[in-house]
């Protein structure tokens, strides 16, 4: 054996330990990962930065990454598979509603990790766990509501109350995952008769909706017209009934007036009155006074009367 070889070989060893030491104190964390530092195998610290890290070289500490800035996605009641298709999951999403109807109901739930720690260590397997939950809350909603307002007009209030119940779920156990969203794909009777007898009536249900919005949107039309023209009719009778007030007003002083003229003078108002009457009955006719043998009786000239009973009355 050459002589100094045990010592390279001890140099050489330490400086592949250094190495191994040296690459084992950085890591490097994504855009959409989160780092959990354990420390002798104990949860320390997360890093929530990305880009490169220093941490102790194992064994006094290791890391732990998940995706926790990525949005995923499961479904419940189908899957997908690596080429796109959908198959469905009876087990999942078969379920009996509130009024003790078989019901199909599948649907898609979006999440992300909220708490590292509580993701990693509160649940063994996270994803099934958050699976299992849905379909709970989906059940216990579902087991309480009627198949006809399920399938109809209660999908979105469904919806509500389900990722209200799962994210009280998820709370409770400490899980560490946040439920972005939940929307039901389907909510319908199982394929057959039963299907098909309730698309007929949910067809039914649409057109009573479709006319009555039609019936609302002519009364929207109709209504401010209607009104108008009341307020317009009121308007007239209003004026028609000032104008008429007015004009009895005035015949009453004009009545009055013409009485207590009367009063003063009965024969001259008398005479006036006959004169104004006649001049009104034949505003244009020449009166003549004859005898009875038809000769002309110079007595009365009632033009020059009637001339002086106008004059007067001006």
């Amino acid at each position: 054996m050459p002589t100094g070889f045990g010592r390279k070989v001890t140099a050489g060893v330490i400086v592949v330990l250094l190495l191994i030491i040296g690459s084992s104190c950085f890591y490097t964390v994504q855009e959409h990962e989160q780092a959990a530092i354990l420390t002798f195998g104990k949860y320390t610290a997360t890093q929530e930065q990305s880009g490169l890290h220093f941490k102790l070289p194992y064994p006094i500490q290791s890391v732990v990454k998940v995706p926790a800035n990525l949005t995923q996605k499961i479904q419940i009641g189908y899957r997908e598979d690596d080429r796109g298709n959908f198959y469905p999951v009876e087990e999942e999403a078969l379920m009996i509603t509130g009024d003790e109807n078989i019901v199909w109901a599948d649907a898609v739930v979006e999440w992300k990790i909220a708490d590292v720690r509580n993701y990693l260590y509160n649940i063994s397997d996270p994803e099934q766990f958050l699976r299992n939950a849905a379909s709970a809350a989906i059940r216990s909603v579902i087991g309480s509501t009627r198949l006809d307002y399920a399938i109809t007009e209660g999908k979105t209030v469904i919806q509500t109350e389900v990722k209200a119940k799962l994210d009280e779920i998820l709370s409770m156990y400490e899980t560490g995952i946040q439920v972005l969203d939940l929307k039901f794909q389907d909510i319908e009777p199982p394929e057959g008769e039963v299907q098909q007898a309730f698309k007929e009536v949910t067809n039914a249900r649409e057109e009573k909706n479709t006319k009555i919005n039609q019936a609302m949107r002519y009364m929207n039309d109709r209504l401010p017209k209607a009104r108008g023209e009341a307020q317009a009719l009121i308007e007239r009778a209003e004026a028609e009934k000032k104008a008429r007030i007015l004009n009895a007003q005035g015949d009453v002083a004009k009545f009055n007036a013409l009485y207590e003229a009367y009063r003063a003078n009965p024969d001259v108002t008398a005479e006036r009155l006959l004169l104004e009457a006649l001049e009104k009955v034949l505003p244009n006719a020449k009166v003549i006074i004859t005898d009875g043998d038809g000769n002309t009786i110079q007595l009365l000239n009632l033009d020059e009367v009637l001339k002086k009973s106008g004059g007067n009355a001006q």
